[in-house]
């Protein structure tokens, strides 16, 4: 089976489930949330990760990024009209919101991530309306002028703190990713010979996608419809924190003689090379290759990258680093063989 038929076969079956949840087949919802959670981590085992696709590259890939952006849009009014009429019972429509917020994080949020980083305008702007109409835009200025230039470092909110929880992360990251966006935004204006307003910048796009989306929702399902889109954007931006949490945690950038940081390096984000989890979030655990080339397409890169490793696919590590205990009992001894091999360079990263 071709790759890309791989990536569309994983990604699009939730998406048509949750369609079918919310309009003809109300089980559809949990069949979805089934597939987002115990067939992947099932999967995870028997499916081998991603191979390099030059070949397959266009433009498939390119239409499947472009039709799951979409595809996000229309899932968010189907849903928000189910909950909102109350034809579902109870059941069925707590299932299929978890479900849309699940396929939001696993699927949308890698997927417009991908997008964002594009040349292309319209890619680009596809991927910034998905982020803004589910309360996160900021992310689009803050991950690439703020994340993408200082992680691994202070300057970068979504960088965790050494030993720092992801409870006490979230809201840390959430505030702080709003203010470096924004002030980077403000500084570029300024650059340009332009003045430091917000509506001068895209963050009054942002903020006004998310009131427009707002106000579409509770259009649609009134005060259902405007409480389905406020859980789905505090899920939405809670599992987007969460993966960059994950991916960087604990791998941090020396200091060098100079002053100045060490280059952005592979061994200063976690890789998750499983099959199933790979596929289905736009090969985004290939992350210390995204870092080295931000512009490269999710499937060009290489999931067996020499960096270091995660011990579980993404979806797993997710539910420990919500275990403090548990999380710095199976990452701070890593983390700290990992930076001890980059001070030495003696070694390869351990995995």
């Amino acid at each position: 089976m071709p790759v890309i038929a791989c990536y569309a076969l994983v990604t699009l079956t939730p998406a048509l489930l949750i369609a079918l949840g919310a309009t003809i087949w109300g089980f559809a919802g949990v069949l979805c949330l089934f597939w987002l959670t115990l067939v992947t981590a099932g999967l995870d085992h028997l499916l081998a990760p991603p191979r390099h696709a030059d070949a397959d590259h266009a433009p498939w890939s390119e239409r499947l990024a472009l039709g799951l952006g979409i595809m996000h849009l229309v899932l968010m009014v189907l849903v928000i009209d189910a909950l909102g009429d109350g034809r579902l019972s109870t059941t069925h429509s707590f299932v299929l919101i978890l479900a849309l917020a699940s396929f939001m994080g696993q699927v949308s949020h890698p997927n417009a991530h991908e997008l964002i980083h594009r040349k292309d305008r319209v890619a680009y702007g596809l991927g910034a309306l998905v982020y803004g109409v589910t309360g996160f835009g900021h992310h689009v200025s803050a991950h690439r002028l703020v994340h993408h230039r200082h992680v691994g470092t202070v300057d970068d909110p979504n960088t965790p703190l050494p030993g720092e929880s992801f409870w006490a992360y979230l809201p840390r990251a959430w505030r702080g990713s709003f203010r470096a966006g924004l002030a980077s935004e403000f500084a570029r204006n300024q650059r340009q010979g332009g003045k430091a307003h917000l509506v001068a910048t895209p963050y009054a796009a942002w903020i006004g996608l998310a009131a427009f989306a707002m106000l579409c929702a509770i259009w649609i399902g009134g005060a259902r419809g405007a409480a389905a889109l406020a859980f789905l954007w505090g899920l939405f931006g809670a599992q987007i924190l969460m993966s960059d949490y994950i991916q960087h945690y604990g791998l941090t950038r020396r200091l060098l003689p100079n002053g100045r940081r060490e280059p952005v390096a592979p061994h200063h984000s976690w890789n998750a090379p499983s099959g199933f989890s790979s596929y289905l979030m736009m090969n985004a655990p290939a992350h210390s290759e995204h870092h080295m080339h931000p512009d490269r397409p999710y499937d060009r890169l290489n999931p067996q990258a020499d960096a270091p490793t995660l011990p579980h696919p993404l979806p797993i590590m997710a539910v420990i680093a919500t275990m403090p205990r548990l999380w710095r009992r199976i990452m701070d001894r890593r983390a700290q063989r990992v930076m001890e091999w980059a001070q030495a360079r003696s070694a390869p990263p351990l995995h």
